[in-house]
């Protein structure tokens, strides 16, 4: 495998430089956001090689979950960060949390024990950058669930309290906003599994290829993690959707909009 210097990198930093230096006049939120988000990138990388190299001298099952356990939380975070309305109790931060865990835990527990047969089953190898790939792509689901459905909330208030007031379940007056909530999360998930192999190749195998694994056996891998993802952000998303609409009403079933606050 060819390796890549300090140099390599420097360039890219700088032409990621270059690129917010370009937009500070026109979008001086992007570019300030661009810096920030590089910043993070380079501190959060360099961290996460230095543990994994740690780890893979270190294969104990504690540590792994340790691990994961963190990644989970700040997944969970992320998906809560940069929403238009954020919740006026704190519990509900959780939902999204709860959902990440459920949804990608499964599935990878699926990919180490019945598809790769890893020994021992949690060897960070693999355990971690699956768990990663399944975090980093459900998280988007999840969080545009979250947000479609807050938002539109608003929007569709007298919509809601309409049906409520005509014996609507909160379930049944929330019905068309749980399925569009539901569309959008998945939209990117479903684009990511029509554009493979044509207009784009996904990260995984292009990695594997790089490092020199038969391409047939790549795109084995990318089938069953692309398949895995999106079954992850389905059913994270659908979580999301059902506890947060749920949320939104008390126990007479009134919409309960206070709940909410605007984030920004």
């Amino acid at each position: 495998m060819i390796e890549l210097s300090n140099i390599d990198l420097t360039l890219c930093i700088l032409l990621l430089s270059a690129l917010a230096l370009l937009q500070r006049n026109l979008a001086p939120g992007i570019s300030r956001q661009l810096l920030i988000s590089m910043l993070r990138m380079l501190l959060q990388l360099s961290i996460i090689g230095l543990i994994l190299t740690w780890l893979f001298s270190h294969i104990q099952l504690s540590l792994v979950l340790g691990v994961a356990l963190l990644m989970i939380l700040a997944a969970g975070r992320e998906a809560n960060a940069r929403q238009t309305y954020s919740w006026v109790t704190r519990w509900n931060i959780w939902i999204s949390t709860l959902a990440l865990f459920i949804a990608t835990t499964s599935m990878l527990f699926l990919m180490l024990l019945a598809f790769i047969q890893a020994t021992p089953w949690y060897h960070p190898q693999y355990f971690i950058p699956l768990l990663g790939m399944l975090l980093g792509n459900s998280l988007n689901g999840v969080s545009l669930a979250r947000e479609y459905i807050t938002v539109t909330a608003h929007e569709a208030q007298d919509r809601i309290e309409g049906q409520l007031m005509q014996g609507a379940t909160w379930l049944q007056a929330t019905a068309f906003l749980r399925r569009q909530a539901q569309h959008h999360a998945m939209i990117p998930a479903i684009n990511g599994m029509a554009a493979a192999g044509i207009v784009s190749l996904p990260g995984m195998m292009t990695g594997q290829i790089l490092a020199g694994t038969d391409p047939s056996q790549a795109i084995r891998y990318q089938i069953a993690i692309l398949i895995l993802i999106t079954v992850a952000t389905g059913l994270g998303s659908f979580i999301t959707t059902y506890f947060t609409t749920r949320q939104l009403f008390d126990k007479r079933q009134r919409l309960r909009l206070d709940r909410l606050k605007t984030s920004h």
